[in-house]
């Protein structure tokens, strides 16, 4: 039997999706990259966990010095997740997803590593009427999470949730 010091050691990130309304429906906050890897890409507001930092704890932290944006630990959903070897090409890194739905779009600045940060309308993401590609399987995380949520309404996600159903 493998004792844990003989078992390979992950990288673990979290990625947040924040979701607010917009004149276009709901919409996403996302970061443009400043550093490789997809440096210039857009991408969630997300990074790598540090020594003894609970998830949610990461995740805002994160949020708040790539885009300013500050929430609280309880106004995340974890989605879920995500592995698949070669989704980051700096080795395996496994991230912990996060779902965030605001009441109303928060004014976002880019910070840390994030030249750039804007809200997209979310289906010009999803059926590509946006200049942007999104980074890793960044599209994929998305679709997951819309499928989960549904309709994106911030009353029946925060329904779901208080009930443990998001």
């Amino acid at each position: 039997m493998k004792t844990p010091s003989q078992h390979p050691r992950y990288a673990v990130t979290v990625d947040l999706l924040v979701f607010a309304p917009s004149e276009h429906g709901p919409a996403l906050l996302c970061i443009q990259r400043a550093n490789p890897p997809f440096q210039s890409c857009w991408a969630f507001p997300g990074g790598f966990l540090d020594p003894d930092e609970d998830l949610a704890d990461a995740a805002v932290r994160e949020l708040k010095e790539e885009t300013g944006v500050e929430i609280a630990p309880g106004d995340l959903i974890q989605l879920g997740a995500f592995g698949r070897p070669g989704r980051d090409p700096r080795g395996q890194t496994i991230t912990v997803a996060f779902i965030a739905l605001l009441a109303e779009m928060p004014q976002a600045i880019a910070g840390d590593d994030a030249t750039r940060a804007i809200f997209w309308p979310v289906d010009g993401l999803l059926t590509g009427h946006t200049p942007i590609t999104l980074a890793f399987d960044h599209e994929e995380i998305l679709r997951c999470a819309i499928s989960r949520v549904g309709d994106l309404d911030p009353q029946s996600v925060q329904a779901r949730s208080d009930s443990g159903e998001a």
